[in-house]
Parts: structure tokens; C-alpha cells; sequence
């Protein structure tokens, strides 16, 4: 089995989405980077790889019996084993993986990117590990609280952030099922539209106006968020993370 050593880590947990698992240069001063003194390292095929990043499933059995306690993290000055800990590659990305105990992936990470070039080169005479498990022909499925990669392609940290935030907020708009509250923000996006928006279901109100804001991520984007989470605790605390203090 290759090993990598004295490997920085900077956990994101519970992410279901690869997106969301930030690359070294959107590391943050206050994020909590975490130093790995040794490390299992899995060569495995796309398929498997892509599950693993995109994935809260189990992990297949045999993957966590050969990385079992093979791992430590270096913790004032003290070595702590770590049950199922790992490194995996495809040849393309790389990810950290700590399960926590579990069998999911619940911690992800990426590497610095000196240590992503040690990998490539560790693997340069091997061939990818075959791994049996379940959905893998699954097709994963995004929807407003899970969106596609494709609508999150391009933007930085901050602005996968607040999207998702909007998002959010949408969703709870849409529980409501408030027609005059949803005309109202669309009129609030599109004002050009009023005359139409009045005479519009709910239904056709929300999509029109979810397919407006879902790509991209402008100041306009930005307004209506701030703007549609205004006293509410949870979401304006979200804000407050990435964007600094609401200002009333």
C-alpha cells in the first residue's frame, strides 16, 4: 500500500457535492487545517472516485477493511490513529476522505498543491484498484438544495456560498405557496414584466423566476439574496459568514 505523509488537510463535512470541497487557493485564513502524519493512498477508477466526491453513500467494504487504522493525524505532538482515513485518486482529482467512524464519506478535502503532485507521481507505475459497490451506474440527481455542477461552474467560494443561501431561500418561498409574495419578489428582479407577472400563477411565477437567477452570480443575484433572508436569523447568520455584517 502507498502512504503519503505530513499532509495538510482542511476538513469540509457532510458535503455531497465536489464543488463545495474547496481547492487550496479558497482556503481560508480561519478555516481549521488539520496536519495528516500518514496517510493510506487508493489508486481507483473514475466511477468510484466520482461517488466518493459527489457522495454521502457507503463506501465499499473491502476499500475500508485494507485503509482501516492505517492512518494518523498529528495532533500536539502526539500521533491519533484514525479509524478509515484515506487519500484517493483517479489519476485526475484527489481528495482526502475521513469517515469519522462511519462508512461514508462524511470529511472531504483537497491537498496542497505540492503534495497533489506527489501523488500523480506516486501512482505513475500503477494501475487503478477495482472496487465493488452499490449505484454505480446511478445517476446522481440535483435539484434547488443540491444544484447541478453546472450552475456553480465558474463561481468562487464566496459566491457558491451565497447562491446556495438564495437557494435556500427560494426553496422556503416555494413552500409557502404565497402568490403575492412570489410576484412581488419577481416583480422585485424584473420590474419591466410587472403587468405579466400580475396575471401569472404561482407555479409559473417561481420557475420563471428560479430559471432567471439559477446561472451565474451577479450584484443583482446578490441584492435580491439579502434582500429575501431580511429577518431571518438562520439565513442572515449564512450571510454574515461570507458577505460580513447585514447592513438594516
Amino acid at each position: 500500500m502507498l502512504y503519503l505523509h505530513d499532509v495538510w488537510v482542511n476538513w469540509f463535512e457532510g458535503e455531497e457535492n465536489g464543488y463545495n470541497i474547496c481547492h487550496f487557493h479558497e482556503w481560508r485564513r480561519d478555516d481549521t487545517i488539520e496536519l495528516l502524519d500518514q496517510v493510506p493512498l487508493l489508486f481507483v477508477e473514475p466511477v468510484l472516485f466520482n461517488y466518493i466526491e459527489n457522495d454521502l453513500s457507503e463506501l465499499p467494504s473491502e476499500l475500508m477493511n485494507e485503509v482501516y487504522q492505517k492512518a494518523f493525524l498529528r495532533k500536539n505532538h502526539e500521533r491519533v490513529q484514525l479509524d478509515y482515513c484515506f487519500v484517493i485518486t483517479d489519476g485526475k482529482g484527489i481528495l482526502a476522505v475521513d469517515t469519522i467512524g462511519y462508512n461514508i464519506p462524511i470529511r472531504k478535502s483537497r491537498l496542497i498543491p505540492r503534495q497533489e503532485q506527489l501523488v500523480y507521481e506516486m501512482i505513475g507505475q500503477h494501475e487503478p484498484a477495482k472496487y465493488t459497490f452499490e449505484k454505480e451506474q446511478a445517476i446522481k440527481e440535483h435539484h434547488i438544495l443540491s444544484p447541478n455542477p453546472e450552475i456553480m461552474c465558474g463561481l468562487t467560494r464566496k459566491e457558491r456560498q451565497l447562491k446556495q443561501l438564495l437557494f435556500m431561500a427560494l426553496d422556503q418561498l416555494y413552500s409557502s405557496k404565497n402568490a403575492a409574495e412570489i410576484r412581488y419578489w419577481y416583480t422585485e428582479w424584473s420590474p419591466e414584466l410587472y403587468a405579466e407577472i400580475q396575471v401569472m400563477d404561482f407555479e409559473d411565477v417561481w420557475k420563471r423566476l428560479y430559471e432567471d437567477v439559477k446561472n451565474g452570480w451577479t450584484e443583482k443575484h446578490s441584492n435580491l439574496c439579502e434582500n429575501l433572508i431580511k429577518g431571518q436569523p438562520f439565513f442572515e447568520k449564512l450571510w454574515e459568514l461570507e458577505h460580513g455584517p447585514k447592513v438594516n
